[in-house]
């Protein structure tokens, strides 16, 4: 006769499981990474192998090369140990988002010079954004602790023609 199972036991699900991948609608990620050089190389695998579980491998060439950018930008300017990135999708367009945790300046000038450095950063995400049709931009985070918000929205009719023109950016 078999004993039966502990109450500190959790029983088995008996779900079945999903027979078909998810949509592009279900796709809503988070990542915490270290605001570390190797973090661009990990955005950049984790985004690929998410668009393709969602059925939108057709953008992924312009979305891979948004978060890396955004990723290298966020690692650069942070003052703390890491960073968060979101990928969404919604309304037929993807939205990337990433939070850093440098404080938007006080000083005009300060900030004005610090904008400018971060516009010069990320010269090739606003390439990408303009062939995709999309767009980008970055100002304080509103969440607690504050920080700098980057984005970009990159819509699937746009991001799936990226590279087709000879417009693609390297």
């Amino acid at each position: 006769m078999t004993a039966p199972a502990p109450a500190t036991v959790c029983p088995l699900s008996i779900d079945p499981l999903p027979t078909s991948p998810p949509g592009p609608e279900e796709l809503a990620y988070s990542l915490t990474l270290p605001a570390a050089p190797t973090s661009a190389a990990i955005a950049r695998a984790a985004a690929r192998t998410v668009l393709h579980m969602h059925g939108l491998d057709d953008v992924t060439d312009a979305a891979v090369q948004v978060v890396s950018e955004l990723t290298s930008c966020a690692c650069r300017f942070t003052t703390a140990d890491d960073i968060y990135i979101s990928l969404r999708y919604r309304d037929g367009a993807l939205r990337v988002i990433l939070y850093d945790a440098h404080p938007r300046h006080t000083h005009p000038r300060l900030s004005a010079a610090c904008d400018a450095r971060r516009r010069a950063t990320l010269r090739v995400l606003a390439c990408v954004v303009r062939a995709c049709h999309g767009d980008w931009g970055f100002d304080a985070a509103r969440e607690p602790g504050g920080g700098t918000r980057l984005w970009a929205v990159l819509p699937r009719s746009g991001a799936r023609t990226y590279g087709m023109s000879g417009e693609r950016t390297r």
